[in-house]
């Protein structure tokens, strides 16, 4: 989608003002254009999907473009009683909330023969009479109820190994105006972490030291007690510590105690190679799980999602188990979620139950052995994946004219 321009001036008045004194001219842009973004969504095991029910539909994961969630819907049987399941249908779906969204879209199903005869129903490149489609509210869609007639879509190249694959591009209109830009003066970012963090590598100023395994960590109280209300309570609370000159921390190993201040004065994490000295994924993961049990303690909770975004990146067969433990204790439940996911992917589960980590799960937190059986169940009963966004909330998809769904997702 081109960019669409309008140009507004304020007229002199010339007639009525010599020229000497006539108002200055001012202009301004109004800039029309799509944000755009691309999908690709796999529909495997689709003879399996057959049967699920006219109106039922399998959904892709949740993408965002333009500042919205879209979503994918795919109803093997079709969305209309009338089709009697003739026909497949494909939709797009606003799966966030939004008022009257206007977006331009495209669905390419396509062609696995490598002739590249993709199926393709695009907005893009081409005029529209009545504009971008309009999308009223969360749960609306554009679509095919009848995208393709079954039986011939069951012979063609588009199916190939029991598999489709969809293609989804969706342009989010947006507008703006600009005004002349006279002069601009550039602004360095923040260097606020880096003084402080200076400020700790110093010493200088420090009034309180604490003591792990015989080390001595020196800090300042009021940076502690801004950062963290553990501290804040404990260095300045009703029940504060007496002895301020060297308090002696339990249960919490230096390096990962160092690694915490590190993030309460420069608001990042350290190296971890360069803080224990090993070059290893073991050594990252198992820093980020003591980590996070620390942040948790101190209620440090954007260190305690730094680390949770760390240990969804590194989830592995030999330390999943170990780190879905830790997020059951600290009450981690976006982590928790991944590492039921992969445990429960085929092929993982038996790898995990070989680990200690396993092991420890089980001692530890046994009632997730029963979620994470209940999970295995599931996945085991659809063979079809649905990949949910949100709470996994799923919808029938009924609508009245076949664009547009009443419910909410």
């Amino acid at each position: 989608m081109g960019k669409v321009f309008r140009e507004t001036s304020r007229p002199s008045s010339s007639s009525s003002c010599p020229a000497s004194s006539s108002p200055p001219t001012t202009t301004s842009t109004s800039i029309t254009e799509t944000v755009n973004g691309t999908h690709h969504f796999k529909i495997t095991g689709y003879s399996l999907s057959k049967g699920i029910g006219i109106g039922k539909y399998i959904a892709s994961d949740t993408f965002n473009v333009g500042g919205y969630s879209w979503a994918i819907y795919f109803y093997p049987d079709g969305k209309s009683v009338e089709d009697n399941a003739a026909y497949v249908s494909l939709f797009i779906a606003l799966a966030s909330e939004g008022t009257d969204v206007r977006a331009l879209f495209e669905l390419t199903l396509l062609d696995q023969s490598g002739n590249e005869r993709h199926k393709v129903h695009s907005h893009f490149g081409r005029t529209l009479d009545s504009g971008p489609y309009t999308l009223k509210y969360r749960g609306s869609m554009w679509g095919y109820k009848r995208f393709f007639k079954r039986t011939s879509l069951e012979t063609s190249d588009y199916l190939k190994d029991d598999c489709l694959s969809v293609n989804c591009m969706v342009g989010v209109v947006k507008s703006h105006t600009e005004g002349p830009k006279i002069y601009s003066i550039p602004v360095p970012p923040s260097s606020m972490g880096h003084q402080f963090g200076r400020l700790l590598e110093s010493g200088k100023g420090t009034d309180v030291n604490f003591e792990i395994d015989g080390e001595i960590f020196a800090a300042h109280k009021l940076v502690l007690a801004a950062r963290s209300p553990v501290f804040r309570a404990q260095l300045f609370g009703p029940m504060k510590d007496q002895n301020t000159r060297c308090i002696k921390v339990e249960d919490i190993e230096a390096p990962v105690f160092k690694a915490l201040l590190h993030f309460i004065y420069w608001d990042s994490l350290p190296d971890i190679e360069a803080l224990t000295g090993i070059n290893s994924n073991g050594s990252s993961t198992l820093m980020a799980q003591h980590l996070l049990a620390a942040a948790d303690r101190y209620g440090l909770d954007r260190l305690r999602l730094l680390c949770e975004a760390n240990l969804c990146k590194d989830v592995a067969i030999n330390t999943v188990a170990t780190t879905l433990a830790l997020a059951e204790q600290h009450h981690c439940f976006q982590l928790k979620t991944v590492c039921l996911r992969f445990v429960a992917t085929p092929g993982n589960l038996s790898g995990v139950m070989q680990t200690d980590g396993y092991k420890h799960l089980k001692e530890s937190c046994p009632s997730v052995l029963t979620e994470l059986l209940e999970y295995v169940a599931r996945v085991s009963e659809h063979s079809v994946s649905l990949c949910r966004h949100g709470n996994d909330a799923i919808l029938d998809g009924s609508d009245i004219n076949g664009r547009r769904v009443k419910q909410r997702l």
